[in-house]
């Protein structure tokens, strides 16, 4: 049920534009030349043991996940207030409702992580760390939907939490290693680094796609630990919360 509906909601997005389900290769695809186009041309960012083409792979693997988790964010903060014909029906629980939103935003990763996969074959940079890329994947989905859990059952009692995370997104988008690496912050600026979540996602994809290493012990165990913990304590979080849906949607 949960497959179907998310399915349908992928295809009921996209439906009626004239572009359709291209939309989901157009999407990653523009965002990707702008920050070439940015970092390579304007910003004239240079690294020494990567050429032109091996840097724009590595904003790749950043910007494909971040895109993931925003749409998923972006779906699902408001999910269970647009969904509150669901709250009290017994087929399709309302837990899910957040779980399918964070599956609807991953199409856009799904089609961006096979692109890469074939920019990687073509500059020669899969290796025996790539399929490692799924474990950090399921990390990613468990941290979103435990965040998503908590966040959609806030928007219920406080509307404005969805404008807020609009802000938030961009500014994460900045704020995340998508088009630098880790060594060209400045020690002072680290620490807050530590702080956002999507730093320990994208710098792992980074590792196991374009580096050919394991993930470092300081980012791979707080991702582990954030993504069992934020799912966990979200689903417990939601459930406490929806006893009292129905008053306010």
């Amino acid at each position: 049920m949960l497959y179907q509906t998310s399915l349908n909601e992928v295809k009921t997005r996209h439906a009626g534009s004239i572009l359709g389900l291209l939309w989901l290769f157009i999407y990653p695809l523009l965002f990707l030349g702008t920050y070439a186009i940015v970092y390579l041309y304007i910003f004239k960012v240079r690294f020494p043991t990567l050429g032109s083409n091996e840097y724009v792979a590595l904003i790749f693997c950043g910007l494909i996940p971040f895109l993931g988790f925003s749409e998923a964010l972006s779906y699902g903060v408001a999910s269970v207030v647009a969904s509150s014909n669901l709250i009290k029906n017994t087929l399709f629980p309302i837990e899910l409702v957040p779980v399918k939103a964070v599956l609807v935003g991953q199409a856009t990763q799904i089609v961006g992580m096979g692109l890469l996969l074939v920019v990687l074959t073509i500059i020669g940079k899969l290796s025996i760390w790539s399929p490692l890329f799924l474990l950090v994947w399921i990390c990613q989905l468990l941290f979103s939907m435990g965040l998503i859990w908590i966040l959609s059952s806030l928007n219920v009692y406080m509307r404005d939490i969805q404008n807020i995370v609009a802000v938030l997104t961009l500014i994460l988008m900045m704020l995340s290693p998508i088009a630098y690496t880790e060594a060209m912050v400045p020690a002072a600026m680290k620490p807050f680094l530590a702080i956002n979540p999507l730093y320990y996602i994208i710098i792992s994809y980074q590792s196991v796609l374009m580096l050919h290493e394991f993930p470092p012990t300081r980012i791979v165990m707080p991702l582990i630990s954030m993504s069992i913990f934020i799912f966990i304590g979200g689903f417990w979080f939601f459930r406490q919360m929806k006893k009292v849906f129905s008053d306010h949607v």
